[in-house]
């Protein structure tokens, strides 16, 4: 789990950098457990068993709906037009293609439509889900960055890393290509530069906090893989 040092102002940190790499480097530790967990390296190797991929989609799923929730917060806090306009198409493409994934996924695994639905969510999915919503309702754009900048950076810098990799379940390789497609790495850069843009105007006590919830997310990823190998998760 990613200690939060003591906290340093940010002029005295690095002025000229990305704040969002500044935010990164302060969670290395727990990041690099995310990035280079076995889960994405079986899956890109294709050695990874379907129970564990199985778990793990139906707790992914079950976190999909917060994740379209927050995206509508992120609608609703965006500075402009153009903002909101980005946000929206991100927001359609998780109700579409990505949903679309998860179903044809959920088929050839043989999940059924009651699982698909009800799932029973794991401590680490409730725990997830309760840090973005907690984000999505304080009011403040810098908050809903803070936690779904690590959440989609992550899975960006994992997919880009094993683009080259075939593995022939075809719906572990189109997990892969759906997080390392131009078009994503674009959005996530984009996200980034939403943060990056505040970041720096922030006072030490703000930016104390979106530390915190940025270092969160990144342990929880780490743990939501983890929980792909819990066979009391079903």
């Amino acid at each position: 789990m990613t200690t939060v040092p003591d906290y340093p102002d940010w002029s005295a940190a690095d002025p000229s950098g990305r704040f969002t790499d500044w935010l990164r480097e302060r969670s290395d530790t727990s990041w690099a457990g995310a990035t280079s967990h076995r889960f994405v390296d079986e899956l890109a190797h294709g050695t990874l068993s379907e129970d564990h991929f199985r778990r793990y989609l139906v707790q992914d799923y079950g976190f999909i709906e917060t994740l379209v929730t927050l995206v509508g917060y992120a609608v609703a806090y965006a500075p402009d037009m153009a903002a909101k306009k980005t946000w929206t198409e991100f927001l359609a493409v998780l109700v579409s293609d990505e949903n679309d994934y998860f179903q044809r996924s959920f088929d050839a695994l043989g999940v059924g439509v009651a699982l698909q639905s009800h799932p029973p969510l794991s401590e680490t999915t409730v725990a997830l889900r309760a840090a973005m919503l907690d984000a999505a309702k304080s009011g403040q754009y810098a908050d809903v960055l803070a936690v779904i900048v690590p959440a989609e950076w992550i899975y960006l810098t994992w997919a880009s890393e094993r683009r080259e990799a075939r593995p022939r379940q075809a719906y572990y390789a189109e997990w892969i290509d759906l997080h390392a497609i131009p078009e994503f790495e674009a959005f996530v850069d984009w996200l980034r530069g939403q943060l990056d843009g505040i970041g720096p105007r922030l006072g030490p006590s703000e930016r104390q906090r979106i530390e915190r919830r940025f270092a969160a997310v990144v342990d929880l990823e780490v743990e939501f893989f983890d929980q792909a190998y819990d066979s009391a998760q079903g």
